[in-house]
């Protein structure tokens, strides 16, 4: 068996980076810097034409797209409980999943990149604006989600949704929200990140958990 993940430090490749750490299984970690455009490169778009990360590669076999690639992982590593084996507590998992990379996630793409929507100037800045209140209120929902939180999103066990709790809590930081303005979110991507596995792959991106910068007065 070979394992082989392309992710891009800070990126959402994080979600199954942590994953393939917490299930103890050996794989290859392959960095890509898409600051350096390296996504783009021939090598890259051979593998992924489409120019993004997350990518596994499983005995040559290529799976792109977040949540085919947790959905992947948890088929083949049940046991590491990336997601609720069965029943209700699969259903919620998934469809929380899915609206996490569905809605939470390009409406930071919409904070983060509003070139990609306009080339208008103006424009560009009512996206960013109206998109970084957008994102104050999903990251709220994630909020209740943690308060409810047994110690994990999904119960007992850490898997697929605290590790994007993490990804999507941190990239607020970059939208000029204070983490601490979330606690119970700040608490369990604390908790999680401490978790000797998911503190691997944290070292290996060099993460900086806490990105938020005050305004200047």
């Amino acid at each position: 068996m070979s394992l082989k993940l392309f992710f891009a430090p800070g990126a959402c490749s994080f979600v199954p980076h942590s994953m393939l750490e917490l299930a103890g299984v050996e794989f290859e970690p392959s960095m890509v810097k898409l600051h350096k455009n390296e996504q783009r490169s021939a090598e890259y778009l051979a593998i992924n034409p489409r120019g993004q990360v997350p990518v596994l590669v499983d005995d040559g076999e290529v799976v792109t797209q977040i949540v085919a690639i947790l959905l992947h992982l948890d088929a083949k590593f049940p046991q590491a409980g990336i997601l609720p084996a069965s029943g209700v507590k699969r259903t919620r998992a998934l469809q929380t999943l899915a609206w996490m990379n569905n809605t939470v996630h390009p409406t930071f793409t919409h904070v983060f990149m509003p070139e990609k929507y306009s080339d208008d100037e103006a424009i560009k800045a009512g996206v960013k604006a109206f998109a970084t209140q957008s994102y104050r209120g999903l990251l709220g929902e994630i909020e209740t989600l943690a308060v409810k939180a047994s110690p994990w999103i999904m119960g007992e066990r850490p898997g697929a949704l605290d590790a994007y709790a993490l990804t999507l809590l941190r990239w607020g930081g970059y939208a000029g929200i204070d983490p601490a303005s979330l606690p119970a979110t700040w608490a369990l991507v604390q908790r999680f990140a401490a978790l000797p596995a998911v503190a691997r792959a944290i070292e290996r991106e060099r993460l900086q958990l806490n990105v938020y910068k005050p305004a200047a007065a």
